[in-house]
């Protein structure tokens, strides 16, 4: 029997998203807009192109949002369960927690903020021909010293779980997704927080179990900072990001039906502008992450920002590495810059902040 038909998917999405602040205060981090999609949506059209059929989402923050707007599961070819944490149990508790909706034999664990390109169907292979007790994704990046390495022997066997250090003796990264045999999760201390990197897998390499690493190149970013979310949803519109969920021409911009864009703008890096939003005329975006009902004014810059729903950006105004919260309002020829974040519903008047000194 192939392994797909045998493998659960489970998703951990019960972070609070608090770097992503204050676009996490309305709707949690993978339901936020990716490419004009739901940030989960796309990992969860990767499953599916996979083979699995069978998800269940690990939710804590704002649970009810997901089952709102997934349901069951069917439009996506899936049939989605849903498991709440009511309190935090970290990443070995959280898998240990949805254990009874489990079906099958093995579980593919994602964590519910990384974009990845890898080949799902590979990493399962892996596991079935190691028979592993646990297969985890490595990715190689090129400066590791940010994560926890994995070093693996000439067998792709799991030696060692390394915290972040200076002088990491390999370049290959825990990237978030694991496949699990099902007597492991089982094992799994249940009703208290478990953290899988620091307390499951080590005590799993000292009993001697079968730990591989499937190692690749793929495509992979973690989405929990604004920069990131920015760089991911560019990536996703560019195509330089796998994604089954989006269809037609990648390229510079992504224009959702709706909105309108005045003749002399210039959307490129990958902007997203989202459904009912407005660019006036000879507005400049570049990287730029517009939701649904957001209004850039004429003549406008937005860079490498994320602009939240129905938030308004006036005329020259310029936002730089910066994040607007649902609904606020920045005057004319304001100069937001190098991580600012504004809150939902603020206003901020015609010249109100300035990085330079001309008026």
């Amino acid at each position: 029997m192939a392994i797909e038909k045998t493998t659960d998917a489970v998703v951990l999405v019960g972070g609070q998203g608090t770097r992503l602040r204050p676009l996490t205060l309305s709707a949690p981090k993978p339901m936020l807009p990716t490419a004009g999609l739901p940030f989960l949506q796309h990992l969860l059209a990767r499953i599916g192109a996979a083979g699995i059929t069978h998800v269940v989402l690990g939710t804590s923050f704002k649970a009810e949002v997901f089952e709102e707007y997934f349901g069951d599961g069917s439009k996506l070819g899936l049939e989605i369960d849903y498991v709440t944490e009511t309190e935090p149990l970290g990443t070995g508790g959280g898998i240990r927690n949805v254990l009874p909706k489990l079906r099958g034999d093995h579980a593919m664990v994602f964590n519910g903020d990384v974009l990845g390109g890898t080949d799902l169907g590979a990493i399962l292979d892996t596991h079935r021909n190691r028979d592993a007790d646990v297969t985890l994704h490595l990715v190689r990046v090129g400066d590791p010293r940010a994560f926890g390495c994995v070093p693996t022997d000439a067998d792709g066997r799991v030696t060692a779980f390394l915290e972040k250090t200076q002088d990491p003796p390999t370049d290959q990264i825990n990237a978030g997704c694991y496949v699990f045999k099902r007597e492991i999760i089982e094992r799994i201390p249940e009703g208290r927080p478990v953290s899988v990197e620091r307390e499951v897998f080590p005590s799993l390499l000292a009993e001697d179990a079968r730990i591989y690493g499937h190692v690749d190149s793929s495509y992979w970013r973690d989405m929990g900072t604004p920069e990131d979310f920015v760089r991911g949803s560019a990536d996703l519109v560019r195509g330089i990001a796998p994604s089954p969920a989006l269809d037609g021409p990648r390229g510079e911009s992504l224009v959702h039906p709706g909105a309108g864009v005045a003749p002399g703008a210039l959307l490129i890096g990958g902007t997203v502008v989202g459904r009912g939003a407005e660019v006036g005329a000879g507005a400049r975006l570049d990287g730029a992450v517009l939701f649904d009902g957001a209004v850039v004014e004429a003549g406008a810059t937005v860079e490498r920002s994320i602009i939240g729903f129905g938030a308004r950006i006036g005329p020259r105004a310029l936002v730089r590495d910066a994040v607007i919260g649902d609904g606020a309002d920045i005057g004319a020829r304001c100069e937001l810059l190098r991580g600012a974040r504004v809150w939902p519903g603020v206003t901020l008047p015609d010249g109100g902040v300035r990085f330079s000194t001309d008026v």
